[in-house]
């Protein structure tokens, strides 16, 4: 029988054989379903394969967040990594100096920000080439990547989204907003007050294409064949990614992508920008604890991530702590008076003071 990836190629091939229509849609939306199965199958081989030693892979996550350095070889990672961290990153004027996973922590408004440099990733990464598959596995943790390269091979940026795109990894995408409802019969029924371009068939193909025979499916958007598959995969990572262009010293900031943010790691030009934009990336706010029997101040600052709530702090504070807790008093912010009580519930917001009382 062929193996996985020898099925993957064939059915890439079919793919790209077969032109698209409104008469072969069905046909093509089953086989990319297929196709992704397949993926789903291969990465989640090479995940458990790497999950014990991981070879200098297996990086245990610290601090509040995670981020991970992402870039071709020599292209400046390990002096970007050793200028904004406590990290000792070996640097050479040759590739593949980084052969493992070096981690350096950032401090920065008081959140400590893990920051692990890769090996440099290279084109076919997906594949196996030069690591990639251990360094794709890694980048799939993250809470944020930077993706890097130098003025010399700004095209590069490109083939790297590329290479983690075809390993499952959503770069600056949200997550389809689809609900599944999985049901133990009545076969699919499929709801949409969007008119879709993808038929009701092609969308049925494909959810028992991925083991889905009986369910509720509901779209929430307009949704391409792709961005459906998303939906049902098992592989996909959203990640928010920023783009840097480094060694600009050297050849300035001419002709340089509007979206990326142009870097000289080794004269530590814009770092300052990069540090804010990694703390905005991650949506981190500081929240401040007020002791029982202390006047509200910023003498002891927690970091959270926007979108989390009171309870998430409690919990943060000790697991039991939060078990016990359900009211607080809050100061800043949007308390529509000083010491307002509000449920666990609430989000919580830079600057924002709170003392727990019940």
């Amino acid at each position: 029988m062929p193996d996985i990836s020898q099925t993957i190629e064939e059915i890439q091939e079919e793919i790209r054989k077969t032109p698209y229509h409104k008469g072969t849609e069905h046909h093509i939306g089953k086989l990319r379903a297929r196709l992704a199965k397949l993926k789903d199958r291969e990465l989640e081989g090479t995940t458990k394969s790497k999950g014990g030693g991981g070879g200098g892979y297996a990086v245990k996550k610290q601090g509040d967040a995670t981020v991970v350095l992402i870039g071709p070889p020599s292209a400046g990672k390990s002096t970007l990594l050793n200028k904004v961290t406590n990290a000792e990153s070996k640097v050479a004027p040759y590739a593949f100096t980084t052969v493992s996973v070096i981690p350096g922590m950032l401090l920065y408004r008081g959140a400590y920000i893990q920051i692990l440099d890769v090996p440099g990733l290279i084109e076919g990464a997906r594949l196996g080439k030069g690591r990639g598959k251990e360094v794709l596995s890694v980048a799939r943790a993250a809470d944020l990547l930077l993706i890097m390269s130098d003025v010399d091979r700004q095209e590069y940026i490109e083939k790297l989204v590329f290479e983690l795109e075809d390993a499952g990894i959503r770069i600056n995408k949200p997550k389809p907003t689809v609900r599944i409802e999985k049901k133990t019969g009545g076969g699919l029924t499929i709801h949409s007050n969007i008119t879709q371009d993808v038929s009701k068939e092609t969308i049925s193909a494909i959810s028992q294409e991925f083991g889905i025979k009986n369910a509720e499916i509901t779209l929430k958007e307009k949704l391409s064949i792709e961005r459906l598959i998303d939906a049902f995969s098992s592989s996909r990572v959203y990640i928010p990614a920023l783009f840097l262009v480094n060694k600009i010293d050297q050849k300035g900031k001419k002709s340089l992508p509007s979206h990326s943010l142009p870097i000289s790691a080794q004269e530590g030009e814009g770092l300052e920008e990069l540090k804010e934009e990694i703390w905005n990336l991650l949506a981190l706010v500081t929240v401040y604890l007020v002791r029982p029997d202390d006047e509200p101040s910023m003498n002891n600052p927690i970091i959270m991530k926007k979108g989390e709530t009171l309870k998430d702090v409690a919990e943060k504070i000790g697991t039991d702590f939060g078990e016990n807790k359900r009211l607080a008093k809050i100061w800043g912010g949007s308390a529509h008076y000083p010491g307002q009580e509000v449920p666990l519930t609430k989000e919580v917001e830079e600057g924002l003071m709170v003392r727990f009382i019940s």
